[in-house]
């Protein structure tokens, strides 16, 4: 993976299986991580500080991020102050609004004013970006990431959101966009191409990075081998039918 060339933007791990991390923090194309609570659910994590304090350990100085999971801002504001003290690298993440669709926003300017480096994350439309983008410190380093998988899965394109994204956000040079939530590997070259900064995704997407450039003839022909490997192992048959 740390072979491929010429990529236009950063790669991040996505995650919250503490051996996946490690494995993806072994290679040094991976750039930074992620984590969210439906991520860190899914790995069976019990004790959220143990568990990020594990995983700083284990990726060194580069950023990762991590989330807040109150609902009420004062409480995600406490809980903001709280995660941004365990390390230099972390930046926290604040959904774009809360249960009740109320916007984040004044939050994430008090956080960005007093330091805090936030990831302002869940958002799925320019105008988002553009509310948030105002809200953010000049010279304080931020994260806004867009969910381009899950604008794709509601069968819109999520490049000219994402295009539009990066314009908005220009007038904060220190805050960087991620394509968020990618549904297959073409995401990362598409993500470079309308200069998204940072691309975040899971370990079995960035795992077919070693599939770039591939010979599509020799791709076609082991996926011909791997169907008959696989009819013959499970012993398949058609009997021919009896004679009349």
């Amino acid at each position: 993976m740390s072979a491929v060339p010429n990529l236009k933007v950063k790669l991040f791990a996505d995650g919250a299986d503490l051996a996946g991390i490690k494995e993806m923090a072994a290679n040094p194309a991976i750039k930074g991580f992620t984590t969210n609570p439906t991520l860190m659910r899914k790995a069976g994590v019990a004790d959220y500080k143990a568990f990020a304090l594990q995983a700083l350990q284990v990726i060194g100085d580069r950023p990762i991020s991590f989330e807040v999971f109150a609902d009420e801002f004062g409480e995600m504001e406490k809980q903001a102050h709280e995660i941004a003290s365990w390390g230099k690298n972390i930046y926290v993440k604040i959904p774009v609004m809360n249960t009740r669709r109320e916007f984040s926003g004044p939050l994430v300017e008090r956080l960005s004013r007093a330091g805090v480096q936030v990831n302002v994350t869940a958002l799925m439309t320019t105008e988002q970006v553009a509310r948030v983008t105002e809200r953010l410190a000049p010279n304080t380093p931020a994260i806004i990431s867009v969910f381009a998988g899950r604008i794709a899965d509601t069968g819109r394109d999520p490049m000219p959101i994402m295009a539009a994204s990066v314009k908005a956000m220009k007038a904060k040079p220190k805050a960087e966009l991620i394509w968020a939530s990618p549904r297959e590997l073409l995401n990362i070259f598409q993500a470079g191409d309308v200069g998204c900064h940072i691309i975040t995704a899971t370990n079995d997407i960035l795992k077919k990075l070693s599939l770039v450039g591939k010979d599509l003839d020799d791709y076609s022909l082991e996926t011909v081998e791997m169907f008959y490997k696989d009819a013959k192992t499970a012993g398949y048959s058609i009997a021919a039918r009896a004679a009349a």
